[in-house]
């Protein structure tokens, strides 16, 4: 859905809020794309009918399990939250400007 709004609205770049809540998980499941009646679509549907069948398919990336609130700088992130952003910006196609580790101003890292 992320990849299907990209591209309608002509984003380029993103910021990522929140990645600090994923601080808890050994994995995490991306969707990656859709089925339909157990074939692969290659768009994202947007006709209702078809959307109430369709079934998410996943790509399990490891997560990091521990705390990047005090994170500030990109190259500091664990590997795994790195891999992470690296992999929704190269599945979508968007440059990540922003990524914040927390709730305040000072919580967020400029790319």
């Amino acid at each position: 859905m992320l990849k299907y709004s990209v591209m309608i609205n002509g984003i380029d770049s993103v910021a990522i809020t929140k990645l600090d809540v994923l601080n808890c998980f050994d994995e995490l499941k991306v969707c990656v794309g859709y089925e339909l009646n157990g074939k692969r679509v290659k768009s994202f549907p947007t006709d209702l009918n078809r959307l109430e069948k369709i079934k998410p398919v996943y790509k399990t990336l490891p997560g990091w399990n521990q705390d990047i609130s005090g994170i500030r700088n990109f190259d500091d992130l664990p590997q795994e939250a790195k891999n992470y952003l690296n992999f929704l910006s190269e599945e979508c196609s968007f440059k990540i400007k922003l990524v914040s580790v927390g709730p305040k101003r000072s919580q967020t890292i400029e790319l």
